[in-house]
């Protein structure tokens, strides 16, 4: 059960020491690490030579092959031969003791499993009780949590998914990796968070992450999923924990973000159904319309104004862009 860790890091060296840091504590320790670096400075590569991290391999990749899917296909030829897994972290992430043990023994207790994701600890309050949620909340295995405002907003438009989390509905837009709740269980789902990733390593050899997803790629880690699933089943294991910081260094602008939220999306909800239903593409577009117009309201509702309006202008510069340009997605 020998496995390999990829790590993509851009402009972060700090985050990243702190995530080795609490790799060198984990109960089951990778048998490779790769440091895929795109940073246009020195300032990783110099932190890491200052450093002693056992197993661990450097690599600072050219301009050209610089963004997230093109680091992670980098890493993944690297990958030695004999690892049997390969796992994703972002380098923001911070590891509970026990999260490469827990992670790795779920392809030993369900033994279908083509990729399994880790679970992010620090993001949803939950509660335990056994009484039924109000309308404005969600309740799975006896948590319940806050559906939040957008949610709530879409659940009485009739646009929150009906499905579990982590799959998706026929006019995309499921509930997230965050609607799974802190159980300790093991859940079969359609798509993970690229962050806190792992696969079987075989399933590199029929594809590789998409790159059409470029620099920062939104959504790409929903695309592999995806596209994975057609070749066996995903879980995600809520005992496999993590905490994610959202390190503001190396992020797109927020037009850019707003833009990649709408036409990435249509992408990812296209790799799924080709061709939905007229009522799917209906609720498709109402849903980026009634997303848009919230966080328009942000401008007034937030202290970080600037951020929403710039964000709201790239969703409604991408939904245009749709009609004039739709992305080829991958079949």
């Amino acid at each position: 059960m020998k496995f390999t860790l990829i790590v993509c890091t851009y402009q972060r060296p700090r985050p990243l020491i702190q995530l080795l840091d609490s790799v060198v504590e984990q109960s089951l320790y990778p048998n490779q690490i790769l440091i895929i670096d795109g940073s246009k400075d020195e300032d990783t590569q110099k932190i890491l030579r200052d450093s002693s991290f056992s197993n661990l391999e450097y690599f600072k990749v050219k301009e050209s092959e610089r963004g997230l899917t093109k680091q992670r296909n980098f890493g993944i030829k690297k990958v030695n031969s004999y690892s049997n897994f390969v796992c994703f972290l972002d380098d923001d992430i911070i590891l509970e003791s026990e999260y490469f043990e827990k992670l790795i023994d779920t392809y030993v207790v369900y033994p279908d499993a083509i990729g399994v994701g880790g679970y992010i600890s620090n993001e949803v309050h939950w509660n335990k009780n056994d009484a039924a949620p109000y309308f404005d909340e969600f309740k799975m295995d006896g948590y319940i949590r806050n559906l939040g405002s957008r949610n709530l907003l879409r659940k009485k438009l009739g646009f929150l998914s009906d499905r579990p989390p982590g799959i998706m509905p026929e006019f995309s837009n499921g509930l997230s990796i965050g609607f799974l709740p802190p159980s300790g269980e093991t859940y079969p789902v359609e798509y993970f968070m690229g962050g806190v990733a792992s696969y079987r390593k075989n399933i590199f050899d029929k594809f590789g992450f998409s790159e059409y997803f470029q620099g920062y790629g939104l959504y790409e880690d929903m695309d592999f999923c995806l596209r994975a699933s057609r070749l066996g089943q995903l879980y995600v294991n809520t005992a496999a924990r993590v905490k994610h910081h959202h390190e503001q260094s190396g992020r797109p602008d927020k037009f850019k973000y707003g833009k990649m939220v709408i036409r990435n999306g249509w992408y990812v909800w296209r790799v799924k159904y080709p061709t939905p239903y007229l009522k799917a593409r209906l609720k498709w577009h109402g849903t980026a319309f009634l997303l848009t117009l919230v966080r328009l309201g942000n401008v007034i509702t937030t202290q970080n104004r600037k951020e929403a309006f710039d964000e709201s202008l790239g969703r409604i510069a991408g939904w245009w862009s749709l009609l004039l340009n739709k992305p080829k997605h991958e079949v």
